[in-house]
């Protein structure tokens, strides 16, 4: 059996080979990395180090699999899916586990993210059967015009770590309903949850070959950059960072690559002197504590009305106060670790810079008082409340990634909206308000790509995720997202008139 401290259910479903052509197998070169509980830097267990020659026999599964997969019907696919899902959801425990062991969120958090993780197979079934195209009306009258869609091909799936299985299941299973392939390469931090996930697609009925996995950790950047110039890649689906997503923009420019690319948020959090706060704060709780903070939807810059600040603030702190923070194993544990010492560094430099700048540090955990000792060497910083926020300061232009709740004033609409406003990226934005004209007036005028109204979520499976400005282009999830793995195709017929 692989080495590893995770304990399943059943521990056939850890797995720390690569998946290609429906074997698990090794890097050719035969190298691993070892992978980190994050809440204690224990190693609990190695995966491949992959490189380009690993790519290239990926691709070729993929590739070859398209060549029958993409003529499988729509409604063979749909069922592929929906059996798919069932052995998804029946191996719950141990894939929350697993996100677990490796993300160090919380045990509930990791089991609402195999549900939604689920929910991309469950939806994409029924969209399967309906890639329809359209009959266009001719103006030549011995014409007659229609249009079909047919799959793209092989699609390189890359995915973030903060959201390990469930980023990964939103392409994959529109690769599948579209009758694509795809090359999946998960976080090096986070390999084994999406490992399992792509291992168990062959138990689903879908053909070897058609879900391909490969991972590695210092080869990342090597890996992304041989998919973007593989010329049998034909779609790039990417979730990071805005300065990653520009990079394969630019290693993909010669292959003229069809991409999806969800990329870095600063989402505002807008509420209004007329909301109800009782509702507001476990709403912001939602977008900005969920995984630590470290979701690209999560609350970044906290905007309140003047009026009720004080109070506001007040309610804050005793609500974040009485979560508790530890290890993601712990079921009563509400707030996990960061990914990373580097995220630890990022939000104390965004805090030091804040402070620096004229915020006021309005609260901040005692960190020797929370963390239980077993905890001591993890990755965690004290969920902190800063007031203050101006546009001169680094948390108004980068996110924070981490439990830093950073709040700033405004005074009428016009003001909220002008700041709401003053980003580079526009992924998610978030509104509070009773008054549904003002809702209606700003929700069409923040730009960002998705607007939550009086709510702290953005996303299912059936919404169209994406933003605009240097938050990416495309759409994830919905029957739009479908549209993205398909190519349209325009037949011309000449129909000779009657004799």
């Amino acid at each position: 059996m692989p080495s590893t401290t995770i304990k399943l259910k059943d521990q056939s479903l850890y797995v720390d080979k690569a998946v290609i052509d429906g074997q698990l197998v090794e890097a050719i070169s035969g190298k691993r990395f070892d992978v980190e509980d994050p809440s204690t830097r224990e190693v609990i267990g190695s995966a491949p180090e992959m490189d380009t020659k690993d790519v290239e026999r990926s691709v070729t599964a993929a590739q070859n699999a398209f060549q029958t997969f993409r003529k499988v019907s729509g409604r063979e696919r749909a069922r592929m899916l929906r059996a798919y899902n069932d052995i998804i959801l029946a191996n719950a425990e141990d894939f929350a586990k697993l996100i677990v062991a490796e993300n160090g969120k919380p045990l509930k958090e990791a089991q609402a993210e195999v549900v939604y993780a689920a929910s991309f197979l469950e939806f994409f079934s029924g969209e399967a059967e309906r890639t329809n195209g359209l009959t266009i009306p001719a103006a030549n009258p011995t014409s007659r015009i229609i249009t079909i869609k047919q799959p793209i091909g092989v699609v390189a799936s890359l995915c973030p770590w903060n959201l390990p299985i469930a980023m990964a299941a939103r392409k994959i299973a529109a690769v599948i309903a579209s009758g694509c392939t795809t090359v999946v390469k998960p976080a090096g931090e986070t390999p084994f949850a999406t490992l399992t996930f792509c291992h168990l697609a062959e138990k689903a009925g879908i053909p070897k070959g058609v879900v391909n996995c490969i991972t590695g950790l210092k080869t990342t950047a090597e890996i992304g950059k041989a998919l973007c110039e593989e010329p049998r890649v034909k779609k790039i689906s990417f979730t990071g960072s805005t300065a990653v997503g520009k990079l394969l923009v630019k290693q993909s420019a010669d292959t003229l690559k069809k991409m999806s690319l969800e990329l870095g948020g600063n989402a505002p959090f807008i509420v209004f002197e007329d909301a109800n706060l009782d509702d507001v704060i476990p709403q912001l709780f939602a977008t900005k504590l969920r995984n630590c903070g470290q979701t690209c939807t999560a609350a970044n810059r906290i905007l309140v009305q003047k009026s009720i600040v004080p109070d506001f603030v007040k309610r804050l702190q005793g609500a974040i106060e009485k979560i508790p923070v530890g290890g993601g194993k712990d079921p009563n544990v509400g707030l996990g670790p960061l990914m990373s010492e580097r995220g630890v560094d990022k939000v104390k430099t965004h805090v030091d810079d804040a402070l620096g700048k004229g915020a006021t540090l309005s609260w901040q955990a005692d960190k020797s008082k929370y963390i239980k000792d077993e905890f001591k060497n993890g990755f965690f910083y004290p969920p902190t409340i800063i007031t203050g926020l101006t546009s001169d300061m680094q948390i108004w232009k980068e996110e924070s990634f981490g439990p830093l709740s950073a709040i700033g004033i405004f005074e009428d609409e016009q003001e909220a909206l002008q700041k709401a406003n003053d980003s580079q990226v526009g992924l998610g934005a978030y509104l509070f308000t009773k008054d549904i004209d003002r809702a209606w007036r700003m929700a069409e005028e923040i730009e960002t790509g998705m607007v939550a109204i009086n709510h702290g979520m953005l996303s299912a499976a059936e919404g169209a995720f994406g933003g605009v400005k240097e938050s990416g282009y495309g759409r994830e999830g919905s029957v739009l997202g479908l549209d993205d793995y398909l190519q349209i195709k325009t037949l011309n017929f000449r129909v000779a008139p009657a004799k």
